[in-house]
C-alpha cells in the first residue's frame, strides 16, 4: 500500500467517447476512483494534461507561436483541474487546485510546503499549469511534482494497460512489459514519456507505474498491489 502518490491523468482520456472537451461520465468515474483510495488514507497529488482542449505543440503546426501555444495548453490543464476538483468535491472529497503560475482566485500558487500541508490534512492536491514554462510537457511536470512532494511512485493513467514493445493499436504482435528500466526505454526508443521526463525520473530514481485508468476499479487494484500495468524502475 502506497502512502503518497502522484497520479498523472491524460487530458485526452477525459473526452470519453466525445471528440473534444470533458465527458461528465468519465470525469465522475475518475473522481469516484480517486475518492475511494483517498478514503483508505493514501495522500494523492494529481497532474492532468490538457490535450482534450488544446495542445501547445499541435497549435504551432497551425501557426501559433510556440510559447503562446504552450501557455494556452497550460490554461487547458487548469480547466481540467477545476473540473476534477468540482467532481471530487461533489463526491464528498476535499480537493484543492494549486497552479504553477499565479492566478488567484482560480487557484493558489503552488509551493511544495503548501502542497504537503494540504495532503496531510486529507486534501487531494491537483497541481495545474504544467511546470509554468513553455517547452515542457505535463509528463515532465508530473515527474517534477512527484519528486517535489516526495511521492513513493508516479502512477501514469493512460488509455492502454501498460508499456508494449510497439503500439498495440497498430501492431497486434506487440508484447507487454511487466517491468522495464529507464535505460531500456531509452535504448528501445519507446514513447512512454518525452525524453526530458524520462531523464528526470531516471536521475531522481522515481518509479513510474503505467496502467489503464479508463477501466473502473483499476486505480484501486494498483494501490492494492495488483499487477495490471508496467512498472518503470531505475
Amino acid at each position: 500500500m502506497y502512502k503518497r502518490i502522484l497520479l498523472k491523468l491524460s487530458g485526452e482520456s477525459l473526452m470519453g467517447k466525445q471528440q473534444y472537451g470533458i465527458d461528465e461520465v468519465r470525469l465522475q468515474q475518475y473522481a469516484d476512483q480517486i475518492k475511494a483510495i483517498a478514503d483508505t488514507g493514501v495522500e494523492i497529488g494529481i497532474v492532468i494534461g490538457g490535450g482534450n482542449i488544446f495542445r501547445g505543440l499541435s497549435g504551432t503546426k497551425r501557426g501559433f507561436d510556440r510559447v503562446k501555444g504552450d501557455q494556452m495548453g497550460m490554461l487547458a490543464t487548469v480547466i481540467n483541474s477545476l473540473a476534477l476538483q468540482s467532481a471530487l468535491n461533489a463526491a464528498g472529497q476535499k480537493a484543492r487546485v494549486l497552479t504553477s503560475v499565479r492566478m488567484e482566485p482560480v487557484g493558489e500558487l503552488y509551493q511544495k510546503d503548501k502542497a504537503l500541508r494540504l495532503l496531510a490534512k486529507g486534501n487531494v492536491v491537483i497541481i495545474a499549469g504544467g511546470t509554468g514554462n513553455p517547452y515542457f510537457t505535463t509528463d515532465t511536470a508530473s515527474v517534477l511534482r512527484a519528486i517535489e512532494i516526495e511521492a513513493e511512485v508516479m502512477l501514469k493513467g493512460t488509455r492502454v494497460d501498460g508499456i508494449y514493445t510497439a503500439d498495440p493499436e497498430k501492431d497486434p504482435s506487440a508484447t507487454k512489459f511487466k517491468e522495464i528500466t529507464y535505460d531500456e526505454i531509452l535504448s528501445r526508443n519507446l514513447r512512454v514519456m518525452d525524453l526530458t521526463a524520462t531523464a528526470l525520473a531516471k536521475d531522481n530514481l522515481m518509479p513510474i507505474y503505467v496502467f489503464d485508468m479508463d477501466t473502473v476499479g483499476n486505480l484501486e487494484k494498483v494501490i492494492a498491489g495488483g499487477q495490471i500495468g508496467t512498472l518503470v524502475k531505475p
